[in-house]
């Protein structure tokens, strides 16, 4: 048992991000919608045109983010009946491995349900390892070996230099976290499903005592690997006076899902100002919030009035602080949105900001009538 999970540990220690697959209804204008509101550049493409049948497919980046937009070019395929039954959504969190083979062969030895075996692909550019497990619903993992690629993105891919481009540079650096929302009680059971089939440990976890205003309730818990590069929260449902976010999102997303990524920067302000100058929209703070911002987080380096301002909240733990703003849904349907966050020191969650950032998303669900 000791060597089933030193091999595990070995097979997977070194995980990181390597991209976001979205599928969505059309791809190209996604692409133009995610590079002019947030500044990412359009890089790559593949379809058709570049022997990729019945789909089309654009990269995304910036700095370390990769997004994949890809779209069904007819009705009978699998990405057409996904989006059909999601809207547009994330099926793929894609995580970079030293060795794909094993690390699939480790999880799936562990528990986890395999999707897709381990394949090779190649062009003129070198090789890519990949291979795929499932998680919730119908989203998935690939793990991904590209130490021996050279090309744009995936064999398949072209070099593409879109004329699409933000208005003010956004300063988006990396993927902070991922999170998924699951079904009623599933919460323990997919905890345990990263445990056993990652080997990550709980970093912390909220019950619906810390996660509940007058009406609504959830409880979540944090799943991560050892070195806390890939972080997973996991929330659930949980019993109030009306309908929480979570039931929202499980409503209009048909399922288990992604419900937001936080995306990394090093000047939160800055980045804020520009998105919002983009054209994206933001949750709106209470402004009694920060009325005792001081005496709840303590000295920080930003004016509380630029915080105000821009409606960025603040928490802080043992190891620092952090500061966090939550977008409006990207789409029509209320599922997936984007978290802004910087970390001063801080492995928070925003724990301290959970009754305001509530009482701002009850009052968008409310405006929805699904409260």
């Amino acid at each position: 048992m000791a060597t089933d999970i030193a091999e595990r540990s070995a097979a997977l220690e070194r995980l990181d991000w390597d991209h976001l697959h979205f599928y969505v209804g059309n791809a190209k204008q996604a692409a133009h919608y995610y590079a002019t509101a947030f500044g990412f550049r359009i890089t790559a493409y593949a379809g058709p045109e570049t022997g990729v049948m019945g789909r089309a497919s654009y990269l995304l980046e910036q700095n370390r983010i990769r997004f994949v937009l890809t779209s069904a070019l007819g009705p009978d395929d699998p990405i057409a009946r996904h989006v059909l039954a999601h809207g547009d959504g994330i099926h793929d969190v894609a995580l970079r491995v030293a060795d794909a083979r094993a690390a699939f062969a480790a999880a799936v030895a562990a528990g986890a349900q395999p999707v897709t075996e381990p394949r090779e692909v190649s062009d003129g550019h070198g090789k890519v390892v990949l291979a795929t497990i499932a998680t919730y619903g119908d989203t998935v993992h690939s793990f991904v070996e590209r130490d021996a690629y050279r090309g744009p993105f995936l064999p398949g891919f072209v070099p593409l230099e879109r004329a699409a481009q933000a208005p003010y540079d956004a300063g988006l650096l990396a993927i902070d976290h991922c999170v998924g929302n699951v079904g009623w009680n599933e919460m323990d059971r997919w905890g345990d499903y990263y445990a056993k089939a990652f080997g990550f440990s709980q970093l912390v976890s909220f019950d619906d005592k810390d996660i509940s205003t007058e009406y609504t309730a959830l409880r979540s818990k944090v799943m991560s690997d050892a070195q806390h590069r890939v972080k997973f929260p996991i929330n659930e449902p949980a019993a109030g006076l009306k309908k929480s976010q979570i039931e929202e999102y499980l409503d209009f997303y048909g399922g288990a899902g992604v419900q937001h990524v936080a995306i990394a920067t090093d000047d939160i302000v800055t980045t804020v100002r520009a998105l919002r100058a983009n054209g994206v929209e933001f949750l709106s703070t209470p402004a009694s919030y920060y009325d005792k911002l001081s005496e709840r987080v303590g000295a920080i380096d930003e004016a509380t009035a630029v915080l105000r301002e821009q409606s960025i909240l603040v928490d802080r733990d043992d190891l620092g602080y952090m500061l966090q703003i939550f977008t409006k849904p990207l789409q029509d349907r209320p599922t997936l949105f984007f978290e802004i966050i910087q970390r001063r020191g801080s492995l928070s969650f925003g724990k301290g900001n959970f009754k305001a950032l509530f009482v701002s998303i009850e009052e968008e669900q409310a405006k929805r009538g699904t409260l």
